[in-house]
């Protein structure tokens, strides 16, 4: 088919609520960059953006805007930088970032000193940080889905002052049952599937029944050879020692120094092809199969270790303490805002009434006169200490917005932002710090969310999930929602619905670090009509059979780009054995004077529980450096 009859046929000229971006800046219509097939998308851009974030779709997550200054930044370009506008404010703290650290932050610190000024700068044009909202409006319904992350969840226990949190803020995680409805996709028996494509399997074919299907049964719908699905079949069954005859301690030391690929084609014996199935599988936080080590899988119970005997190593079960709303721990930010700025989201909240109280009142979450003001679109380039090193009087934050440089003053700081960041936000940090601050490369994500018109082909094809793991959204799923609060959810397949569309960008092959370098560069080269574009042939191949027609189904798409994502995680393959103090995170997030660093990096886990711990802990540091706790 010819580029210009596809993009017709895959619906690229329709008149969707969409922008299209290179690098998140929107594009000039005719523009003599554009590829044909971007001038095709960009001559359908349909009026004004909504004025209104979590309506605003197209390319979201960290837009263009949101990180247009750090390319300069990390040239060093505003180490020094002319002060465009002093703002003459002075704050008792400025917290640079509105995600879920900074604003708990934020609350912290009034807990302790409730009559403070606080002021939160953040980059983006929504607070929450990867904590997103996105919201469809389709015929006067508006249908919500999370952009980030997504629920309360973690796979060891929150701390006292995380849980007390939540408790304070009117969610009941014990509840969580309660709006979780899946009778939705039992009532027309949909399940799990799989999506070999042809490129990786010689033809296109969605097999359905994963994980209900007998296997054998299952790999025989599957175009594979006969010797991937013959060791495929061998390894979903009970599995020999493939270690035999050495000791546990033996066992373990060896698959802490292999990947899980290692040791599924050289211990298992499995064929190499057999292995275009676990491409879109890993561990937590990218880490895929090449990167993933053979003991944190075998721990996880992945395949080919039951015969082994293997200690099992204590956790907590992370479905035990979980609570998930339709826009996911968006409704936390939102929760916290209306704490912290009560005339941006009147009125007493809980999770009853969040997720449908009236929009923030955006126009004032910066107003004069409240103890705290949130100011978003702003930029932190340069956070510079006053004073001697020993007996520090307070800092200068700079910040862009508009394109010109603001400045305020505050006693204290606290830097709710990317480890990545702050070496190039105070320069001034002791090479060693700045050295650790700098070891841990952020996991990229791409969290897609695409509403359908109708999803009659999921029900007629029996699945409301899709691995596709050669592909480039390996995870595709139906959004059943929950009923939390009032908000409503879907009820039959003529109705609209959300697809959550979930890619962690790699390069296998490179060691982890430089897998997420390279995930974190495709994330922010790729123009919205690449993505558009992927999108629709994904979906058009994966639903082929049914009468889904991309052109006339899909009606409106947000591509939330996170490329510096969740905060890594170390394991034994990418990181070297040192002692917990010695670690990077903690080595990174000491205080400087009257700086301290929260953010779920400082914590080295990418869970919320993480950003709330880290965000107490630096406030603990500034109170007590301050003499008030």
């Amino acid at each position: 088919m010819a580029r210009a009859d596809e993009f017709r046929a895959l619906g690229m000229h329709r008149r969707i609520p969409r922008r299209d971006f290179l690098n998140g800046v929107a594009l000039a219509v005719g523009a003599g960059t554009l590829r044909d097939g971007a001038r095709a998308s960009a001559a359908q851009t349909v009026g004004a953006e909504p004025a209104y974030p979590p309506q605003r779709l197209g390319l979201r997550g960290q837009h263009g805007s949101a990180v247009a200054s750090f390319d300069a930044l990390a040239r060093g370009d505003f180490a020094a930088p002319r002060i465009d506008v002093d703002t003459g404010e002075r704050y008792d703290l400025v917290i640079v970032g509105g995600g879920l650290s900074g604003l708990a932050a934020a609350y912290f610190w009034h807990a302790a000193l409730p009559n403070q000024r606080v002021l939160v700068l953040d980059n983006h044009d929504d607070f929450g940080g990867h904590a997103k909202r996105n919201e469809f409006v389709h015929h006067g319904r508006t249908y919500l889905a999370y952009g980030g992350t997504m629920s309360v969840a973690t796979p060891y226990p929150y701390s006292y002052m995380a849980k007390q949190l939540l408790v304070d803020l009117g969610v009941e995680v014990p509840r969580n049952q309660e709006f979780q409805d899946r009778d939705l996709f039992e009532k027309y028996k949909l399940g799990a599937s799989t999506f070999f494509d042809r490129e990786h399997f010689g033809t296109d074919r969605l097999v359905v029944g994963t994980g209900r299907l007998p296997w054998d049964r299952f790999f025989a719908r599957a175009p594979l050879s006969e010797a991937a699905r013959r060791d495929l079949i061998r390894l979903h069954g009970t599995n020999p020692d493939y270690l035999a005859g050495q000791s546990v301690e033996q066992k373990i030391a060896l698959l802490a120094r292999i990947s899980y690929e290692e040791f599924l084609l050289t211990h298992a014996k499995m064929s190499p092809e057999a292995l275009p199935f676990f491409l879109g599988q890993g561990g937590r936080n990218n880490k895929r199969v090449d990167t993933t080590p053979a003991l944190e899988a075998a721990r996880a119970g992945r395949l080919g270790f039951d015969g082994m005997n293997l200690p099992p190593e204590p956790s907590f079960r992370q479905g035990s303490f979980t609570f998930h709303f339709p826009d996911g721990n968006a409704s936390i930010a939102r929760l916290l805002v209306s704490r912290l700025v009560p005339a941006a989201i009147p009125g007493h909240h809980d999770m009853q009434t969040i997720v449908k109280a009236p929009p923030v009142a955006y126009d004032r979450l910066d107003a004069d006169a409240a103890p705290t003001r949130v100011r978003l679109n702003s930029t932190v380039v340069r956070v510079a200490v006053d004073g001697p090193a020993a007996r520090p009087t307070g800092a200068r934050v700079a910040y862009v917005r508009d394109g010109r440089v603001h400045q305020v003053r505050a006693d204290s700081v606290v830097l709710a932002c990317y480890n990545a960041l702050i070496p190039h936000l105070v320069p001034e940090l002791h090479d060693t710090q700045k050295e650790a601050l700098s070891y841990p490369v952020k996991v990229p994500m791409l969290y897609t969310n695409v509403l359908l018109r109708r999803w009659a082909p999921f029900a007629a094809l029996g699945v409301a999930s899709i691995n596709a793991p050669g592909m480039y959204y390996p995870n595709v799923s139906l959004d059943s929602a929950s009923t939390v609060g009032g908000y409503k959810a879907v009820t039959t397949p003529d109705e609209p619905i959300v697809v959550h569309m979930v890619r962690n960008p790699n390069k296998p092959g490179l060691p982890r670090r430089e897998q997420h370098r390279a995930g974190q560069h495709e994330l922010r080269t790729m123009t919205f009509e690449e993505h558009e574009l992927a999108i629709r042939r994904q979906m058009t191949r994966m639903l082929a059979g049914t009468d889904f027609d991309a052109a006339a189904d899909i009606a409106g798409i947000a591509v939330n780009r996170w490329p510096d994502g969740y905060s890594y995680t170390y394991d034994s393959l990418a990181d070297p054995d040192m002692a917990p103090e010695q670690r990077p995170h903690v080595v990174g997030r000491a205080r400087f004077g009257p700086v301290a660093i929260a953010n779920s990096d400082a914590g080295a886990a990418a869970f919320t529980n993480q950003a709330f711990d880290e965000a107490h802990r630096a406030v603990q540091e500034l109170l007590v450096s301050r003499g008030l706790a």
